[in-house]
Formats: C-alpha cells, sequence, structure tokens
C-alpha cells in the first residue's frame, strides 16, 4: 500500500506559530497582483485598441495567449516548486511577471503586446502551485484549509480590483497601469526576498521533515497518474471548471435576456455579489473544514461535498424561475457555497498525492481545468449558436455539480479503503 494514502489524519496544532500566518499574508499581497496584473488588461481595451489599432479578434487573443501558456506549463511549473526552494520560486516569479508588466507599458505594437502576454503566462504559472504549496508545508494541522481559504480571498481582491487599470488608462495613459504595478511587484519580490522562507529552513522555528529525494519530473508524474483518487480528481476540477467558466461568462446574457434587463442591471446582477459572496466562501469553508477535522479526518472532502450539494439545487432554482430575484438568491447561494471546493483542493490533495509532489498535482490539475473550462466555454458558445435556452445550459451545470460531488465522495471512500487495507 502506498503510504502517501495513510496519512490523511488532521494532526492537532492548536498553537500555530506566527512565521506561519505571516507566510500567508505575505503571500495575500503577492495572489492579489498575481491576478491584477493578468486581469486589468480587459478592463482598457478601448484606451488599447485606440492606442494600438487591432481587431476585436486580436483583443481577444491577448487573453487566449496568456491562458493557454499559464496552463500548458503548470505543470512543469509546480514540478519547479517542488525540485526547488518554494520560497525562492515564488519570489523569482513574481520579479518575473512584474518585469514583463513593466514591459508591457513600453509595447507599441500587437505584437510586442502579445509576446509580452505570453511571457506573463510562463512566469506566472510558476506562483500558485507554489504558493498553496508552501502554505500547506506551514500549515500541517488544523488552520491548513482557513489558510489556503485566506490567500484565496486575496486573489480574488486582484480579481475585482481589475477596474483599475480601465480607470488609470482612462484617467492617464493604458501604459502608466501596466508600468505602476510592474514596479510595486518588483519592490514587493524584493522585501520577499528577505522575508519568506520555506518551512523546512534552519532558521524557521515551524521546520517540517524534508523529503526523501529530489523528484524528477518523468517520475512525479508517472506516480500521480498512478493513483486511482488523483486521476478522479482530475476529473473532479476539470468538470467543476466547465461549469465554473460557464457560469461566469454566460450569467450577465442569461439575466439579460431571461429577465429583459438592460445591459447595467444585467452586469451588476451577475458580477456585483461573485466575488465578495466568493471571498466570504473561501473563507468561511476553510474555517469549517479545519473545525471538523479535529473530529473527522475527512472533513476537507466533506465540506465541499456539502458545499456543491447546496449549490446543485440553488443553480437549478435560479434556472427555473421568471422572478429575477428568486434567480439572484439561487446565485447568491451558488457564489457562497461552490467555493467550498476551493479552499479545501489542496487539503485533499495532501491526502491523496506523494508528499514530494503536491505543487506538481495542483499543476496538472490547474492545466486540466484551463483546458476544459476554455473548452467548455466554446462549447456553451457553440449551443448558444444553435439557439440553445439558456436556462438549460445552466441545468446542465447544477447536474454536473452532483456529479462533481459524487465524484469527490468516491474519493473519500477509496481513501478509507486504503487505510483499511
Amino acid at each position: 500500500m502506498d503510504a502517501s494514502l495513510t496519512n490523511v489524519s488532521t494532526p492537532r496544532n492548536p498553537a500555530m506559530p506566527f512565521r506561519a500566518w505571516l507566510v500567508v499574508g505575505l503571500l495575500c499581497v503577492v495572489g492579489c497582483l498575481n491576478y491584477l496584473d493578468r486581469i486589468m488588461i480587459t478592463t482598457m481595451r478601448e484606451s488599447i485598441v485606440q492606442s494600438i489599432p487591432m481587431t476585436d479578434a486580436q483583443f481577444g487573443l491577448l487573453t487566449s495567449v496568456f491562458l493557454w501558456v499559464y496552463g500548458i506549463l503548470s505543470p512543469v511549473a509546480g514540478f519547479l516548486a517542488d525540485r526547488f526552494s518554494r520560497s525562492r520560486v515564488i519570489v523569482t516569479s513574481l520579479f518575473i511577471w512584474s518585469g514583463v508588466t513593466l514591459l508591457t507599458a513600453s509595447a507599441t505594437s500587437f505584437q510586442g503586446l502579445l509576446v509580452s502576454r505570453a511571457l506573463m503566462g510562463v512566469s506566472e504559472a510558476c506562483y500558485l502551485p507554489a504558493a498553496l504549496a508552501l502554505i500547506a508545508d506551514y500549515h500541517k494541522g488544523s488552520t491548513r484549509s482557513l489558510a489556503i481559504g485566506i490567500h484565496l480571498a486575496g486573489v480574488m481582491i486582484g480579481q475585482s480590483l481589475g477596474f483599475l487599470g480601465g480607470w488609470i488608462a482612462e484617467d492617464y495613459h493604458w501604459n502608466t497601469a501596466f508600468a505602476a504595478f510592474g514596479g510595486v511587484g518588483i519592490v514587493y519580490s524584493i522585501v520577499l526576498f528577505f522575508f519568506l522562507r520555506d518551512a523546512g529552513n534552519p532558521t524557521d522555528t515551524t521546520s517540517v521533515e524534508e523529503p526523501a529525494g529530489k523528484p524528477k519530473f518523468t517520475e512525479a508524474i508517472k506516480d500521480l497518474f498512478s493513483k486511482p483518487t488523483f486521476i478522479m480528481l482530475l476529473i473532479f476540477w476539470g468538470c467543476l471548471g466547465i461549469v465554473g467558466w460557464m457560469i461566469l461568462g454566460w450569467l450577465p446574457t442569461y439575466y439579460k435576456e431571461h429577465f429583459n434587463l438592460s445591459q447595467t442591471k444585467a452586469g451588476l446582477f451577475a458580477t456585483g455579489y461573485m466575488y465578495p459572496l466568493s471571498m466570504a466562501g473561501v473563507i468561511f469553508g476553510g474555517f469549517i473544514a479545519d473545525r471538523w477535522s479535529k473530529r473527522n479526518n475527512k472533513a476537507r472532502i466533506l465540506v465541499p461535498i456539502i458545499g456543491l450539494c447546496i449549490a446543485a439545487p440553488a443553480v437549478f432554482m435560479a434556472s427555473n424561475t421568471d422572478v429575477v430575484y428568486i434567480a439572484l438568491a439561487g446565485f447568491i447561494t451558488y457564489a457562497f457555497t461552490r467555493v467550498f471546493t476551493d479552499t479545501n483542493l489542496m487539503p485533499v490533495l495532501c491526502m491523496v498525492a506523494d508528499k514530494r509532489y503536491i505543487a506538481t498535482g495542483y499543476g496538472v490539475l490547474n492545466m486540466f481545468a484551463c483546458i476544459v473550462g476554455g473548452l467548455g466555454i466554446y462549447a456553451s458558445g457553440a449551443l448558444r449558436d444553435a439557439h440553445v435556452n439558456m436556462a438549460l445550459l445552466f441545468r446542465i451545470a447544477s447536474f454536473s455539480m452532483i456529479v462533481c460531488a459524487l465524484i469527490l465522495f468516491m474519493v473519500k471512500k477509496n481513501l478509507e479503503n486504503a487505510q483499511k487495507k
């Protein structure tokens, strides 16, 4: 039996050292910059197109090329965090992508912007697997899910601050935003160089056991895919990625067409509550999972299952009503409970994967979610072109969340069976 599968109990750790929470705080800022730098270009389209003429397809390609490069390189990026110092991978990633952000400010052609977005995809891919793995290294007991949830809340703050790009571009110039936030990132990377350390650093009071041997990429991939539980987790995360992108991408259209709302009001209903409720959800889901894990070592699997079992009927209800406020209540419930999975994914992965390969494993999950998420957006658009009712797409999403909950339940049963052997 694989020893990694037996390591599913949750050790008690009531007195978590200050450095463990300091790391979470430091990384919240990095996560905020990570998503702010990547998303703000979408809010300054008019200013960029006026300065550098391009078609809508070319402007869309600026985001697509980032997503493709980011997704494809995620497994390799995760492996770097397993093979080398996680903290140094994070600092280097932040320094390089901030430099690329600063470089973007000097772009004078579409080709220049395209190259800078591809380079940003390369450098930003290294961040999230390393950051979540580092947090998991520090928070090995009953604080792991909450710590990850707080970090993800920082990421969501970065997403919600994307409007700053459009505001700065409108009042000054589009390249001012890239220059400003690129500069901030470079300065902050220097700060992190002195304060961010791996959990196993000899001067660190939260020292953890060093894994035996340095991992190799082919060995890591082979080991991960040799575990049925990891393959199930991969299918689970990919399916949930389709659901998330489908709802996020088409919810404004659904509000506008189904309830005859204005574009402004539909956009407000679709996005105005999503980030605040999701931020509350990742923190609450992490807190509940940690508290419950003191009595049940499968709590970090059960909390996402419960969240999905609440979110699925909420979306189904929202897609079967002609009362806009009932639909709003349904999607608000979805926004709060679906993200229970986000805050507990890395803790669940730590139960499934060999501890030497958790960052690589998260990178593989990230890559698969990016690929199938993009395909999901395209497929839902094709169904729209075929005049399929938008409400039907959301009912499919609701059913898919139930399937995801069942897959996660199978992961739980497999882990329990492995313990008994």
